[in-house]
C-alpha cells in the first residue's frame, strides 16, 4: 500500500491516529502540539524527557505514555535540534524519524511543519517533510523471506489553516521522494536482474508512464550511431549493451537542458580486474544511469517547463576473450581516438559517446552523473558528490540546485596543466592519467574532451550513490543521489 500526505486543521487533541508525532527543541523546548501533550500529561513531560535523558536533538525521538488523554493511541516526540538553526534538512531528518517510528502502525498526524522559522518558506518546510516521511519509510524487501513491512500507510500534517501551496508542496515532495526509491531500488536489484536489455525495457515503461519519447539503441544501430566507446566496453559481456535516449518535450519550452547518465549495470573492471571485494558493490555502477531515468519520470508531473534530454548508455564491463584488452584504440562517437590503458576505466569511455551525442542536440547545458572514481571518495568520503565543469556559472547553478535539493556537493577544478596527463603515444587522448595522484581530475578532463564548448557541469557520485549504513532518510544501500538535484535543477533552470 502506498504511503500518502494529507492535510488537515484539525486540533491536537482531537485527531485520531494511531501515532502523534510532536516536535521538541533542543534543551527540552517544547515545540507546537507538544505544549498540548504536556497539558495532557499534567504537566509532567518535562521531568519524562529529563528522566530518560531526551535532549531535542535533531532525529532523536522517545515515546511518551497518553494515559487515553488524546485523539492519538500514542505520542511520540521528535528533535528538531537548535530552534534558530531549523532548515529543510532538520525537516527532511525530522520526517524520516517519524516513519521510522511509525512502521508499525497504520496512520499518523504531526505538528512537525508548525515548527518551522520565518526564514523557511513554508511550501520548502512542506516540500522537506514529505521527501523525508516517504524516504525514511523506504525499504527494499525483494529478497527478504522474514520482512517486515512498514504498515503506514497515512501520514497526516496538522495545520492551523487550510493552505493550497502547503498541499501543492507536500505533493511535490512526496513525488520527487517516489522518483528517489524507483531509482534505489533500481541500484539495489542484483546484476543478474538488470542486464543492458532488462534497464532498457524498464525505461521504455518508464517513459510511456511518464510522457517521454523513446529511443533506444541495440547491435548494428550502435555501430551506425558511431557508438565506439559502448561497444568496447560491452564487447566482454554475452549480455549486449543498449543506448536509451530521452526527451522530455513540454509545451514552449524555455529551453534545453541535457541529462547523462553512467550505466555500468556490473563492473568487474574488464581484463584489468577488480578485486573480489572491490567487485562486491558494483551492482551499483548504473546510479548515474538510475538517476537520470527517475529524475525524467517525474518532470511532467513536477510541471518542468524546460525541454529535458537524456542519455543513457548500458553496458557490462566483464573479462572474456571478446573483451577489450589494454592498448586496443577505440573511436568516439566525436569522431575522437582512445588508447584503453586500464579497463576498469570504462565509465568515462561510454560517457564520452553520451555527452558527444547529447553536444549535437546543441542544448544549452549538460549536466552527466558518474560512479566514476575511487579517487573522488579519497578526496570527499561517502556523502559529498564531485563536482566539475567547463562553465563557472553553470557550475554554479548546479551547485545551488544541489544545495536546495539537500545533496552534498563540492567543487573541484579542472587544471589545464594536467591534460598533458592524457597524452597518448598512438591515440588523440589516453583513458587514465599518468601518475599515482588526481584521478577523479583527470577523469573529469577526460570527459571534457567530448563537450566542446557546451556549458557542462560533471557530477563524481562514486561516494555517496551508495550507504553503508542507515542515516536518516537515507536508507543502506543505493542512495537515489542525484534525483533531487537533477528535478530541482530542471524545476528552476536558467540558460547559463
Amino acid at each position: 500500500m502506498p504511503l500518502t500526505l494529507e492535510t488537515s486543521t484539525a486540533a491536537v487533541d482531537r485527531v485520531r491516529v494511531d501515532l502523534l508525532a510532536v516536535p521538541v527543541f533542543t534543551d527540552r523546548r517544547l515545540g507546537p502540539g507538544a505544549d498540548v501533550v504536556d497539558r495532557a500529561l499534567d504537566g509532567a513531560l518535562g521531568e519524562f524527557m529529563a528522566e530518560t535523558g531526551f535532549e531535542g536533538k535533531r532525529g532523536e525521538t522517545l515515546p511518551v505514555p497518553t494515559r487515553g488523554r488524546l485523539g492519538a493511541k500514542a505520542v511520540v516526540l521528535v528533535g528538531l535540534g537548535d530552534q534558530d538553526r531549523i532548515d529543510a534538512e532538520a525537516m527532511r531528518r525530522a520526517g524520516a524519524a517519524l516513519a521510522k517510528r511509525a512502521a508499525k502502525v497504520t496512520r499518523a498526524a504531526t505538528t512537525m511543519l508548525a515548527a518551522a522559522p520565518a526564514s523557511l518558506p513554508a511550501d520548502a518546510a512542506a516540500q522537506a517533510l514529505a521527501e523525508g516521511v516517504r524516504l525514511g519509510a523506504y525499504q527494499f524487501l525483494t529478497y527478504k523471506s522474514d520482512a517486515t513491512p512498514s504498515r503506514l500507510a497515512k501520514v497526516t500534517v496538522l495545520l492551523g489553516r487550510a493552505d493550497a501551496r502547503v498541499r501543492e508542496a507536500l505533493a511535490r515532495g512526496a513525488r520527487i521522494a517516489e522518483a528517489v526509491a524507483w531509482a534505489r531500488d533500481l541500484v539495489n536489484e542484483p546484476a543478474a536482474a538488470k542486464s543492458p536489455d532488462d534497464v532498457a525495457k524498464l525505461a521504455r515503461r518508464l517513459a510511456r508512464a511518464s510522457g517521454l519519447r523513446v529511443t533506444v539503441l541495440a547491435g548494428e544501430q550502435l555501430a551506425r550511431e558511431r557508438l565506439g566507446g559502448v561497444l568496447g566496453v560491452g564487447q566482454g559481456s554475452a549480455r549486449p549493451p543498449r543506448f536509451v535516449r530521452l526527451a522530455y518535450e513540454p509545451p514552449r519550452p524555455s529551453g534545453t537542458v541535457a541529462f547523462v547518465g553512467k550505466g555500468v549495470v556490473f563492473d568487474s573492471g574488464g581484463l584489468s580486474i577488480k578485486t573480489a571485494s572491490g567487485m562486491e558493490t558494483m551492482k551499483t555502477d548504473m546510479s548515474g544511469a538510475a538517476a537520470v531515468l527517475a529524475a525524467m519520470s517525474a518532470l511532467r508531473d513536477l510541471g518542468v517547463r524546460v525541454r529535458v534530454l537524456g542519455y543513457v548508455p548500458l553496458v557490462e564491463n566483464m573479462p572474456s576473450g571478446t573483451a577489450i584488452r589494454p592498448g586496443d584504440v577505440l573511436r568516439i562517437r566525436n569522431g575522437k581516438t582512445v588508447e584503453v590503458l586500464n579497463t576498469d576505466a570504462e565509465g568515462r569511455l561510454i560517457l564520452a559517446d553520451a555527452l558527444s551525442m547529447a553536444v549535437e542536440a546543441k542544448p544549452a547545458a549538460i549536466v552527466d552523473l558518474a560512479t566514476l572514481t575511487g579517487a573522488c571518495m579519497v578526496a570527499l568520503g561517502d556523502k559529498v558528490a564531485g563536482l566539475m565543469g567547463n562553465h563557472e556559472g553553470w557550475v554554479a547553478q548546479v551547485r545551488d540546485a544541489a544545495a536546495r535539493a539537500g545533496e552534498s556537493v563540492w567543487p573541484l577544478p579542472l587544471p589545464d596543466e594536467y591534460r598533458k596527463l592524457l597524452d597518448s603515444e598512438v591515440a588523440d587522448v589516453r583513458n587514465i592519467g599518468t601518475g599515482s595522484y588526481g584521478g577523479a581530475l583527470t577523469a573529469g578532463l577526460f570527459l571534457k574532451e567530448f563537450v566542446g564548448d557546451v556549458p557542462w557541469a560533471h557530477l563524481d557520485i562514486a561516494g555517496p550513490a551508495r550507504a553503508g549504513a542507515d542515516d536518516g532518510y537515507v536508507a543502506k544501500g543505493g542512495t537515489g543521489f542525484g534525483v533531487r538535484t537533477l528535478l530541482e535543477l530542471a524545476r528552476t533552470f536558467e540558460k547559463p
